[in-house]
């Protein structure tokens, strides 16, 4: 009897050290994830040449997609949409597309319950204001950066009214329907403990974008190589 109790204390006192290790790798493997669909996302939506003008895409400085966002993210004091923003590197980002920093939406309005549909959203940033806002903190989209519902389709010019106000312009696909969307009233911070796992270390979303501290991750090669084909350099 005295036997079998010593046993039954041993396996509780191990049981959490057995057990802990898979819950991590299942993490890592979860930011992976998060990266390959964004890669998947992004691949999908710049082959079709009706989305994302292509002259909008070559001023962005940074992109932002959060894939596969569903409707009880945007509860107000729910869950959130969790994706990865890549930046262009470089002063005043004008160099190659770098390594990928996570990030989450979350949603500040009834508004933005999209249904229960999965959603990807894009948004991309479209000035170093806008660009530098994010690597710092968390930003009220439309109180501190103004976004605006991006124009889509080869014809949309780049100096269109939206383009001119906005530091950032957001879109939306859902069930194959691509168009523009105002995320008014959400926040964008960075994913810290996303980066904590995806780089082993820490790392804020500042160092991993701008200061090349870190290698991209080969879940992230398939977004970063996607976006360097299409918009390899900035233009003014």
């Amino acid at each position: 009897m005295k036997l079998s109790k010593y046993l039954a204390a041993a396996l509780l006192l191990i049981a959490p050290a057995t057990f802990a290790a898979p819950a991590s790798d299942k993490d890592d493997k979860d930011e992976a994830k998060r990266l390959e669909n964004a890669g998947t996302v992004i691949e999908e939506i710049l082959n079709v040449p009706d989305n994302i003008p292509q002259d909008l895409l070559d001023k962005a400085r940074c992109v932002v997609v959060l894939p596969s966002v569903v409707k009880a993210a945007f509860i107000v004091g729910g869950s959130y949409g969790r994706g990865v923003m890549v930046c262009r590197t470089g002063e005043h980002f004008r160099g190659p597309w770098g390594a990928p920093a996570m990030y989450a939406l979350e949603g500040g309005s009834i508004g933005l319950q999209i249904g229960g549909q999965a959603t990807d959203f894009v948004i991309l940033v479209m000035n170093d204001r806008g660009a530098s806002s994010l690597l710092k903190s968390k930003v009220k989209l439309g109180a501190d950066a103004a976004v605006a519902a991006g124009p889509k389709g080869r014809d949309a010019a780049a100096n269109t009214d939206a383009y001119l106000r906005a530091e950032m312009l957001s879109y939306s696909r859902s069930r194959g329907v691509f168009a523009g969307i105002s995320l008014e009233g959400s926040t964008l911070r960075p994913d810290n403990d996303a980066n904590r796992k995806l780089y082993g270390k820490d790392a804020s979303a500042a160092e991993i974008i701008t200061e090349s501290k870190v290698e991209a991750p080969e879940a992230g090669r398939k977004l970063i190589s996607r976006l360097q084909k299409a918009s390899p350099t900035l233009k003014p």
